[in-house]
């Protein structure tokens, strides 16, 4: 299924659909400040699971990344301090993966976990849909490898011809980006940028 929603002001019908599918154990692909995002709900294994399999991940092995709503959300899961909470408010919303040390609210399949990356992109629609949701959602961008066609990366239509078998719903917010976030590692005594994408630090 493709469902047309506008970033500027997503209608709340939509969202709330959107939302309802997640919290059934659906899969999505929604747009982010950056390349579109696959995910679903943290809370359901079973749809966290198969989101990796479909990203050929490893549960286990690759740091998984929570989109927030806000900071205030992040800090449910995630440890933050103070030095690093103003970094993270200097630059989010924004096109950033923060990796951080996770705490003893992860959902179960995630407590073997170390770490964690947190999102906070600029994008209403999937902002929207977190807080309508609860909690965040698990996200991993559509990207598999460097040949991937950059229209099957930023076309909404042709990204749910790519992925309509595999997810519930594809939801059209307008054309994406085509670079990836820029990823930051935080779980040391000081930020080290280990993946330069599309956002720069503050």
């Amino acid at each position: 299924m493709l469902l047309k929603v506008y970033p500027e002001n997503p209608n709340p019908r939509d969202i709330q659909r959107v939302a309802e599918i997640v919290r059934n154990g659906g899969i999505v692909v929604f747009p982010t400040d950056t390349i579109y995002g696959l995910g679903c709900d943290i809370f359901n294994a079973k749809a966290v699971e198969k989101v990796c399999k479909i990203k050929g991940l490893s549960p286990e092995k690759n740091v998984l990344s929570f989109i927030c709503h806000d900071l205030s959300q992040a800090s449910e899961f995630a440890k933050i301090d103070n030095q690093t909470f103003r970094l993270l408010k200097q630059n989010l919303p924004g096109p950033f993966t923060f990796i951080l040390n996770g705490n003893s609210k992860l959902p179960r399949m995630f407590k073997n976990k170390k770490n964690i990356g947190i999102r906070i992109p600029d994008n209403n629609i999937i902002r929207e849909l977190v807080t309508e949701l609860g909690n965040p959602i698990m996200t991993t961008s559509i990207r598999t490898t460097e040949e991937d066609v950059v229209e099957y990366l930023s076309d909404p239509e042709l990204i749910h011809e790519k992925y309509r078998n595999l997810v519930d719903l594809v939801i059209d917010g307008g054309y994406g980006n085509i670079e990836p976030s820029t990823v930051v590692d935080c779980t040391d005594d000081e930020p080290i940028i280990t993946r330069q994408g599309i956002g720069f630090l503050a």
